[in-house]
């Protein structure tokens, strides 16, 4: 799995507290966005998250590379819709050889299970090739290749959603796949606005959990409050 941030709203906290100071400010945003100080900036980013009025988060957003993956995995990120999406096509990218498998941890720690996961994608591969060997076009024969097979994908999300995508796939309750997808975006995205990244994760970093009676046993350790 690599994971890279190709680009991010520049300044992104003070594009945010602009676009929010903006509601109740005589001046243009662009004339904030120059002469807000850095105090100004905090104080209205604290106010607007923790009056949950997060429609300026919206105005920064992220876009990442993320290669080495599942199909498995990209179909749990495709779920988070308000997000844009461009993914590695098997309709217009046939694999002369075969492509690489991700291979789930718990199948990796048990030999016999190893060799029987090999075993079936790779036949799965073969027969892929045999179809396009028949002249079955890509886009058909790819029906037979697993959820396992690697595939590369490039997605935006404004702040909000990013925040809301860390909720939920950050916890340890996620699948193990799309969390350490989740932690590495959480890991690059947090130097670049640290105080509205301060408290970003599971849910259990700022509060209690709200699972229920299906809580793990380890949870986070919460996050520092906001001066």
């Amino acid at each position: 799995m690599d994971v890279v941030l190709l680009y991010s709203t520049p300044d992104p906290e003070r594009a945010v507290a602009a676009a929010a100071r903006l509601c109740y400010a005589p001046i243009g945003a662009a004339e904030l966005l120059d002469t807000m100080s850095e105090l100004a900036v905090r104080k209205v980013l604290k106010t607007i998250i923790a009056s949950g009025h997060h429609s300026a988060l919206e105005h920064a957003s992220y876009t990442f590379a993320i290669d080495g993956v599942s199909r498995a995995m990209t179909h749990q990120l495709v779920r988070h819709r308000l997000a844009s999406y461009n993914q590695q096509s098997q309709r217009y990218v046939s694999f002369a050889e075969e492509p690489a498998f991700v291979v789930p941890p718990a199948v990796a720690a048990d030999p016999a299970a190893t060799e029987r996961f090999g075993a079936a994608v790779s036949a799965a591969f073969s027969a892929y090739r045999e179809l396009i060997g028949l002249g079955v076009e890509p886009e058909d024969a790819r029906y037979l290749l697993p959820n396992a097979t690697e595939t590369k994908i490039v997605v935006t999300m404004n702040v909000r959603e990013l925040l809301h995508f860390f909720t939920v796939r950050c916890c340890n309750r996620a699948q193990w796949e799309i969390r350490a997808v989740a932690h590495r975006m959480l890991e690059l995205a947090e130097p670049t606005a640290p105080y509205i990244f301060m408290d970003a994760g599971a849910a259990c970093r700022r509060g209690p959990c709200p699972e229920g009676k299906m809580i793990c046993a380890t949870p986070y350790p919460k996050a520092p409050k906001r001066d």
